[in-house]
């Protein structure tokens, strides 16, 4: 019986799953005894409210964001524009509802600010062209990157200190207010749980057909660890990671609106502000490797967010001010590197086979 549950131990720590479960079941359990009433949840107006709760409404955009750069990071490539897509995919959403604090006056003033519903362009319209540009801001990386053959880094740092700008040009670098309750639904709205919550989770089972139940995860993988091999091997590599990075886009802009709905501004100067980071520490979180491409996992990625997202509200709760926060991300990346060390990993490993070894020797 141990032998069996030793082998056990082996099979689930050689799970990409299992070191960002168990940091964040160890998170789980340090708050249970450290925040006064984490667990509880009060139901209110069909609204389910709490401190786990909070921690979901906050991690959906990084969620959507980590499933994103997955796939990116897996080509072995890394997107460092993706907070600059999000001004870019937020102020034009935003500019789109409200024309006229930017000069366009296309509206009396009284009419949006007195009418919850009212939107310059259909609301269809507000959602679905920030979410084409996203893509095509995504396009372009991908574009750089496997046409032009320019390192990833470089050639998504162009539109990550562009990009802003372009945000800032759009609004007139003003804060743009949102009084359309609808749009707002997005960020802020509930069905029982955060409704940015059911976006995120859409996000990852469109990413999961599409990469486990089509060649196309496999073909990802394939590139990541060798593209010279895959493209003698008749894989079309530049295709893979255009999509790669498109689709990566594509999540900004989705976490772009979450955000800005959330928020109900647009703010082209701050808002997606070290999204990036979060967004490669979720991913690296989650078990795929940065730099080295390969195998990855999008469920990883997600528990990644909400371990980021956990130890950052946790943060919070102890009374650790805000300016502070980069410094506790800063740990955190310190404990991945140790936590994801050869060593370490090798010796949780090694404790189901020494088990396994005394129960044989008896």
């Amino acid at each position: 019986m141990r032998v069996k549950a030793a082998q056990a131990w082996v099979r689930m720590t050689d799970s990409m799953l299992f070191l960002p479960s168990l940091v964040l079941l160890i998170l789980l359990i340090a708050d249970t005894f450290l925040i006064q009433g984490f667990w509880h949840f009060e139901f209110r107006d069909g609204h389910l409210y709490g401190y786990v709760i909070d921690i979901l409404v906050h991690a959906s955009p990084t969620m959507v964001l980590a499933i994103g750069m997955t796939l990116v990071i897996a080509t072995g490539g890394v997107d460092l524009s993706v907070g600059a897509v999000i001004a870019i995919s937020s102020s034009l959403a935003c500019i789109m509802i409200n024309p006229t604090i930017v000069g366009l006056n296309l509206a009396d003033p009284r009419t949006f600010i007195s009418n919850p519903q009212y939107s310059w362009a259909p609301l269809w319209l507000v959602i679905v062209l920030p979410l084409l540009v996203a893509t095509m801001c995504g396009f372009w990386n991908g574009m750089l990157v496997a046409y032009g053959r320019i390192q990833p880094m470089v050639a998504t740092l162009i539109l990550m200190i562009a990009g802003r700008g372009i945000a800032q040009l759009l609004t007139n670098a003003i804060q743009i207010i949102i009084f359309n309750d609808t749009y707002a639904y997005i960020g802020n709205g509930f069905i029982i749980l955060p409704f940015s919550l059911f976006i995120a989770f859409a996000v990852l089972v469109l990413a999961y057909l599409l990469t486990r139940r089509t060649a196309l995860g496999l073909y990802v993988e394939s590139v990541g660890i060798n593209a010279r091999s895959s493209f003698y091997s008749g894989l079309h590599e530049r295709r893979i990671k255009l999509f790669a990075y498109s689709f990566c886009g594509f999540c900004a802009g989705i976490a772009g609106l979450i955000i800005a709905s959330n928020i109900r501004t647009s703010d082209a100067n701050n808002i997606g502000l070290y999204t990036e980071l979060d967004a490669i520490l979720a991913v690296t979180i989650g078990g795929t490797l940065l730099g080295a491409g390969g195998r990855f996992s999008l469920v990883g990625s997600v528990i990644g967010a909400l371990v980021l997202q956990t130890t950052i509200t946790s943060m919070l709760s102890f009374g650790v001010p805000a300016s502070a926060i980069l410094a506790v991300k800063a740990l955190v990346v310190v404990m991945v590197i140790l936590l994801y060390a050869e060593q370490t990993v090798n010796f949780l490993k090694g404790l189901g086979r020494v088990a396994a070894g005394q129960e044989a020797a008896q």
